[in-house]
């Protein structure tokens, strides 16, 4: 069939929420649309006056078992999936009329359904709507001859519609409500079965082992998730959440099949992941993905603590790992190069580590590695740049979406000091950029030759980020500052942190703007002969 307009000439009602209904209906019939429908949904329509077929005079069987029965009948469902041109002697050898849109939702299944303490279970299990769904899967899967309503905000659209084209309802709006309506059945459908879970919770509720050795979590996370249409299945459960006593899963998207990701990699060694080293491990590896040149960032308790970049792998190791070596200690070390012996070499030498990633990692380096048996070791594939994607955070009684958060593009960048800053002052400038997003707010990051020499981060006010970034007291290795860039997340609401700035040497400082005292900041910069570049975008990470 060509994706062809679709005269409407019999239309199904079956409606529990009947807001507005009336008047579709009402509209329906002056354009001399015969009307199918339910016992319920036909009282209505026929007391104020519209000629209405019940659906039980057409399928010559009455409304059973309480109303439990009322479309279950082959002369419905045929005449909604019904194919035009294709059924038809089929249909008319068993007297079915073809149904050419199908207005249907269900008894109402919602958090406030299950909270209301005087519906006992056996009486909710009666607001689980069959025939309802049955015809909304079967309008939406035969949406070239069918247009299938499930809410009625869409009564005006496609009474617009009708009336505006003489009848037809187009193959794009049949369309789009076909995938309303599917989504719609998924949503009602996940609502049933989280009831179901909430009820297998509480009857068969599992222990978990608190120890930190070998936790196990047996049956408490369902296999299967759907969030905004997208579907999850437990990849594995935790040894624990953020600390011992909380039980955790990681869930995978199982609709993205990207490599190059925490979801997508595979654990070659070590012990069972935690909550925190998922967390952990993909701020480690969406860091260096924003590397072309071999990169090493190191990362502890959410942000990175040491990021460089290099001609080697080996040697961007070496500079991340003498950044900051104390906080180091305990980290997670991600590289956008597959990881090599030397390196691996160096790894187990000087420094406990809880987890590498890379996007390849041989035997060889195994070998080496195995030494420390505890190491989780994943190997996580190359990457395709991010598509366009979203965030979530679940808050109390709530959840909050967001777009992820793109870089900016560079050609939106502007020098606003008189002072340029240097080519290399430039590309640091840039390299600061790229990691202040993955640093907890307040968060400023200095750097130097590609390769960070303070970061301040998760701090109540910007000032204290900048001296915490400006004043660390390094160990094996000392890392001059004098010389360095700084990047700040947000504007800087004051000079203040402009006066700290100079006294530590910084020489250029990249910042979004969109403070009321920029021009202010800006002169302050001037006077300390400090190049400052606006990016005209924040990168908050809370």
């Amino acid at each position: 069939m060509t994706q062809s307009s679709l005269l409407i000439r019999r239309v199904l009602i079956s409606v529990f929420d009947k807001s507005n209904v009336l008047e579709f209906a009402q509209s329906l019939v002056q354009r001399g649309i015969e009307l199918l429908s339910t016992e319920g949904t036909a009282r209505i329509l026929s007391d104020a006056g519209l000629p209405v077929r019940k659906i039980s005079d057409y399928t010559k069987l009455p409304e059973i078992m309480n109303g439990r029965i009322k479309t279950l009948h082959h002369k419905i469902y045929a005449g909604i999936l019904g194919r035009r041109g294709l059924d038809d002697t089929v249909m008319h050898q068993y007297n079915i009329q073809p149904i050419d849109m199908v207005v249907v939702n269900f008894y109402s299944f919602t958090s406030e359904l299950i909270k209301n303490k005087k519906y006992s279970q056996e009486e909710i299990l009666e607001y689980i709507d069959i025939s309802g769904p049955s015809m909304v899967r079967a309008a939406a899967k035969n949406y070239k001859n069918v247009a299938i309503v499930v809410n009625n905000n869409n009564y005006k659209k496609i009474l617009d519609e009708i009336n505006r084209c003489n009848g037809l309802l187009s193959f794009k709006t049949r369309f789009y409500l076909a995938a309303k309506a599917f989504q719609y059945v998924t949503e009602y459908d996940n609502a049933i079965s989280d009831y179901f879970n909430h009820q297998l919770k509480n009857n068969y509720n599992t222990s978990i082992t608190n120890n930190h050795n070998n936790t196990q979590v047996h049956h408490y996370f369902p296999k299967n998730l759907t969030f905004m249409n997208l579907k999850f299945i437990k990849k594995q459960d935790m040894r624990y959440g953020e600390n011992p006593h909380q039980r955790a899963a990681f869930y995978v998207d199982t609709y993205t099949k990207h490599t190059g990701t925490i979801a997508s990699a595979q654990q070659l060694q070590g012990k069972p992941l935690s909550y925190n080293n998922v967390i952990d491990m993909d701020t480690a590896l969406e860091c260096v993905k924003m590397f072309n040149a071999p990169t090493c960032v190191i990362v502890k308790h959410t942000n990175p603590c040491g990021v460089a970049t290099s001609d080697t792998i080996s040697s961007a190791y070496a500079k991340a790992y003498q950044a900051d070596p104390i906080s180091a200690f305990g980290g997670i070390i991600a590289f956008n190069r597959s990881l090599d012996k030397d390196t691996a070499q160096a790894i187990i030498k000087q420094q406990f580590v809880e987890a590498i990633i890379a996007p390849n990692i041989n035997q060889d380096c195994l070998n080496i590695l195995s030494i420390k048996k505890d190491i989780r070791i994943l190997q996580c594939g190359m990457w395709s740049p991010r598509i366009s994607d979203i965030d979530c955070k679940r808050v109390n009684g709530g959840l909050l979406v967001q777009d992820y958060d793109i870089m900016m593009n560079s050609k939106y960048l502007e020098i606003v000091t008189t002072c340029q800053p240097t080519k290399e002052a430039m590309k640091d400038a840039l390299f600061c950029w790229k990691i202040v997003k993955f640093v907890k707010s307040n968060a400023i990051v200095c750097a130097k030759n590609h390769q960070t020499t303070g970061i301040g981060t998760g701090q109540m006010n910007r000032v204290h980020a900048v001296k915490i970034a400006t004043s660390f007291k390094k160990q094996q290795c000392t890392l001059n500052m004098k010389g360095s860039v700084m990047a700040s997340d947000a504007f800087f609401p004051f000079s203040d942190a402009i006066h700290i700035a100079s006294e530590k040497g910084i020489n250029c400082i990249i910042q979004p703007g969109g403070s009321i005292r920029d021009q202010e900041i800006i002169n302050t910069a001037n006077q300390y002969g400090i190049a400052m570049i606006f990016t005209h975008i924040r990168h908050f990470r809370h």
